[in-house]
């Protein structure tokens, strides 16, 4: 019998059809599907910028040139450019790692008892009658933007009686954290005049006239020292009027301080405004951060304090905040961390060792206003066109240079030198192998732009 030939139009196999069946479903129901799937469109969610410092951070690890010059860092560095653990806080390690009783167990909610007391000392003085009276409550918090964080979560909560505006003034500019943290629990916020271009200094009636015109009760952040971006504080007799301005308009203070003892060397120079403020009776709240001034960057170290103004039921009214803060904590992170608060409460319980820990801070604050120095020198010896004077007149680990952002951009351009484009430095970053390398490519960058 003779075969019959091939027909291509029904020889198919049975699984080629089904494959091809099945792919035209798929095709069909891929048109008839959504674009997406997920709850998160980009119209719902889009795509975050990037954070501008650590984006800088990221520019300069990935720049090759052997001349780069990191000054967005925000941390100490020594004067190899490196790292430096304080030599107390190696000590309490020690003593930590050598202790038998030492565990990993849960602190309390509000924190180690030993840190968050002697914290308040350290704020408010030994011996200080607003802890003898039992108007502090202390709460151990992540570090001060954990702190800056519970406190905006108790102000967002319970701010709220008496005519309260729930407004929060911030310096403009400030710490850029500020407005994001703020932001997220629903606090609205201005902002008062600081930073003067002109003189590079504080423009003390641009903040004067803020404060007066915002409405009574308004809550005003106020940096205890070492002013984040711009290294320029006031006066112990500016702080005095800011603070009889403040009561006459029964303004709520909140201090942040990230830098006592970092900024001028000495513990209770640089909580002074703190101080007046609770001696003139305010109540107030205070963020504090133990990162930059034990060098604890990573251990997420700090304490949040409520102080009641006196009054016959300011304990009460103290325990009552206290419960509050303690809820609040609770929902946020439970437990905060514990290594880093021993470490602290080690050297601020330890006569010796707090002497010692005085003596770093003395090292590291005496290198920054060093540099500052230096830098000044140079720019003048240079005859760099401007005045320089307000990088000795300003303090801490930041300095507002008055570089524009044009110039920013080509000081990192031509010469590798890191900083944030408002012409933010950190001093930390400067040593005596670059400050004159610096001032040579600052020089530079501000003839070209005559």
């Amino acid at each position: 019998m003779a075969s019959r030939a091939p027909n291509s139009a029904i020889s198919s196999s049975p699984s080629t059809s089904t494959s091809t069946s099945f792919s035209r479903l798929q095709t069909i129901a891929n048109h008839m599907a959504p674009a997406s799937i997920t709850n998160f469109p980009a119209e719902a969610v889009p795509q975050a910028p990037e954070d501008p410092l650590f984006g800088l951070m990221r520019a300069y690890k990935a720049d090759t040139s052997p001349d780069k010059v990191d000054l967005g860092i925000g941390a100490y560095r020594d004067d190899n450019a490196k790292p430096w653990v304080l030599p107390v806080v190696k000590k309490a390690d020690e003593i930590l790692r050598n202790d038998p009783e030492a565990n990993h167990e849960y602190l309390p909610i509000a924190g180690l008892a030993s840190l968050t007391s002697k914290a308040a000392e350290l704020l408010l003085g030994t011996g200080a009658p607003a802890i003898a009276e039992k108007r502090v409550a202390s709460v151990q918090t992540i570090s001060g933007t954990g702190a800056v964080h519970l406190g905006a979560l108790f102000l967002a909560k319970f701010y709220k009686l008496n005519g309260a505006n729930r407004t929060l003034y911030l310096s403009n500019p400030t710490w850029a954290n500020h407005h994001q943290i703020f932001s997220n629990v629903g606090i609205p916020i201005e902002q008062y005049p600081y930073f003067d271009k002109k003189t590079k200094g504080l423009d003390f009636e641009g903040m004067k006239a803020s404060l007066t015109n915002a409405p009574d009760r308004s809550i005003i952040l106020l940096h205890a020292c070492a002013h984040n971006p711009t290294g320029v504080d006031p006066t112990p007799e500016q702080w005095r009027e800011i603070a009889e301005l403040m009561r006459a308009k029964k303004h709520f203070p909140f201090f942040d301080t990230a830098y006592q003892g970092f900024a001028s060397g000495d513990l209770d120079r640089d909580a002074g405004a703190i101080r007046y403020f609770i001696e003139q009776g305010f109540e107030l709240v205070i963020a504090q951060s133990f990162a930059k001034n034990f060098g604890l960057y990573g251990q997420r170290a700090g304490c949040f304090h409520y102080v009641a103004p006196p009054s016959p039921d300011a304990a009460e009214v103290t325990t009552r905040v206290a419960s509050q803060l303690a809820i609040l904590q609770r929902s946020e992170i439970s437990n905060p961390p514990i290594y880093g608060a021993r470490i602290a409460s080690i050297v601020l319980n330890d006569k010796d060792l707090f002497a010692e820990w005085q003596e770093n801070l003395r090292t590291m604050s005496g290198r920054i206003i060093t540099m500052r120095q230096a830098l000044r020198s140079k720019l003048e010896e240079l005859g760099t066109p401007g005045q320089w004077n307000h990088i000795t007149d300003q303090i801490g680990m930041f300095s507002f240079t008055g570089l524009t952002e044009a110039q920013v951009q080509k000081i990192r351009s031509d010469f590798h030198i890191y900083m944030t484009k408002n012409g933010r430095i950190s001093m930390a970053g400067l040593n005596t192998k670059n400050v004159e390398y610096v001032a040579k490519a600052i020089d530079s960058v501000v003839r070209d732009s005559q």
